[in-house]
């Protein structure tokens, strides 16, 4: 039964992340990634929060953390297109977009963390 839990989060999160995806992009006029920046710094926020949430049940942690932060966030595209600004010769941009990644990911999951503790326990 767990699993319907998890495939219920992630009909929510893939399509969430699509449309964040393309709204906050259609906002910029860069070729820095910012929808996708945006959707992965989220989904830190949201897994911090919920693992600094010691009284969350099991299912909500399966619904929210597996399945609607496991389809909302996105490795492969932030490799793919931190890959595809080095190839078109926007190096700085790639290098700024993994170590922006990795800071504030893990910075919005340290601050998660503190949220979730301080909020659910």
């Amino acid at each position: 039964m767990n699993w319907l839990v998890v495939v219920a989060g992630g009909m929510i999160g893939a399509p969430l992340r699509y449309l964040t995806d393309r709204a906050v992009q259609s906002r910029h006029d860069s070729l820095f990634p910012w929808g996708t920046f945006v959707v992965n710094v989220t989904g830190c926020l949201i897994l911090g929060t919920l693992a600094g949430a010691t009284a969350v049940g099991s299912d909500l942690r399966l619904f929210l953390g597996t399945g609607l932060c496991g389809a909302l966030t996105t490795y492969s595209t932030f490799s793919y297109e931190t890959l595809r600004l080095t190839e078109t010769g926007a190096g700085l941009y790639a290098a700024v977009n993994a170590v922006a990644s990795v800071v504030l990911g893990l910075g919005a999951a340290s601050a998660g963390l503190a949220i979730g503790a301080w909020a659910w326990s």
